[in-house]
């Protein structure tokens, strides 16, 4: 079953990548707020640059001077499945089975848009209606995610 995995990307703004390996690449999208286990959350989330898959384990540092400079983590990681479209179709569903994001999730390309669709939480078993991004968020990640923390 192919990967997905979501790196916490602490770079000049904190944001996180989301990776779905298809084509043996890692597809990748940048969501500012993060991913939300709430369907009522419409998650901007912006196409970049594909990886490679060993790439699905990278954390580390990635030195200054560098596009992304700054620290990465895994924040989930697991397996999914398209349900159905795809990229080229501007639309599509699958399921994932991560520590933190699990069940149904859709992406659909914003109208006019190229690279900026939507990471949309479907409603299932898994939906949780009063997610919220700060409760899943280490105590360091949660003070820089304040602002409280500028150094690190």
């Amino acid at each position: 079953m192919p990967l997905f995995v979501v790196h916490e990307h602490h770079a000049s703004r904190l944001h996180f990548d989301f990776r779905l390996e298809m084509e043996g690449i890692l597809k990748s999208w940048a969501v500012p707020k993060g991913p939300s286990m709430n369907p009522a959350d419409k998650r901007l989330a912006i196409m970049v640059d594909d990886h490679a898959l060993d790439y699905g384990s990278f954390e580390g540092i990635i030195p200054e001077g560098n596009y992304g400079a700054g620290t990465v983590v895994i924040w989930d990681r697991g397996e999914f499945e398209l349900l159905r479209g795809g990229i080229g179709e501007g639309r599509m569903e699958f399921s994932l089975r991560g520590k933190k994001l699990k069940g149904a999730f859709a992406m659909a390309r914003m109208s006019g848009k190229e690279k900026e669709w939507l990471l949309i939480k479907k409603r299932d078993s898994f939906a949780e209606d009063g997610f919220n991004m700060k409760t899943v968020l280490s105590p360091s990640l949660l003070k820089k995610f304040r602002g409280e923390d500028r150094n690190s």
